[in-house]
């Protein structure tokens, strides 16, 4: 109840006077059944237009930094982001992954609708990065087909490290869903689930016109911190 009193009567409202988005493909989203819904990540605001050029409900797998905030601010934050139907998923590796993506998969055998960042993190450069197979192992193992999306201009009206969100129109293209089918079962080969994450990045890097590079964000994060 909270996600469509949010959306509809708060956000909707704001969102679509202000940035006036645009949408091709919404006809590409199944209206039932579950699907997961891939798309590229370049600001931290992709979380809030997607869902809102949609009729159905998107779940998001969140960082969990969004959920463990303390203070006043920490409260307002994880409140929202329960709110709008945000799920946290702990990037740490190992168990606490594996969980995370577990929490994924039951939305989609519940029929939802779980929108993923295969990349694992915002882009910081605007470029694709290499998408982490998590997606490919929720998609065979939920038996969902994944459909392709790619965000413009995002990145313009929130850049990463900004505060405030600058007035800029945004779109949002939805591509035509993928099959996998062909791999049921196939959930634990890594060569697999490899090989359907590349097909998804090639599809969301048609769609975007990025530039596709083989490489995690998190790597390149990674260096540029150990450089500063």
């Amino acid at each position: 109840m909270l996600y469509w009193i949010l959306k509809n009567l708060f956000l909707a409202p704001y969102l679509n006077a202000t940035f006036r988005p645009w949408v091709t493909g919404t006809e590409n989203v199944p209206a039932t059944g579950p699907v997961i819904l891939a798309s590229n990540h370049v600001s931290v605001v992709d979380s809030l237009f997607l869902p809102l050029m949609l009729k159905r409900k998107v779940t998001f797998l969140a960082k969990s930094d969004y959920f463990t905030g303390k203070g006043l601010r920490g409260f307002v934050v994880r409140s929202f982001m329960n709110g709008v139907g945000q799920l946290s998923i702990d990037r740490s590796g190992g168990k606490a992954s594996e969980a995370s993506l577990n929490t994924g998969v039951q939305v989609l055998r519940g029929g939802g609708v779980l929108g993923i960042y295969p990349e694992g993190t915002r882009s910081p450069t605007g470029k694709l990065y290499r998408g982490r197979t998590g997606v490919a192992r929720m998609i065979l193992e939920a038996k969902a087909p994944v459909v392709p999306v790619a965000m413009f201009d995002t990145d313009k009206a929130m850049p990463i490290g900004s505060k405030i969100p600058r007035v800029r129109r945004v779109g949002v293209v939805i591509g035509e869903p993928l099959d996998f089918s062909r791999f049921e079962g196939m959930e634990g080969d890594r060569f697999v689930l490899r090989s359907i994450t590349d097909e998804i990045m090639v599809e969301i890097a048609r769609l975007s016109g990025q530039e596709y590079v083989d490489v995690y964000a998190s790597t390149l994060r990674q260096a540029a911190a150990r450089a500063a």
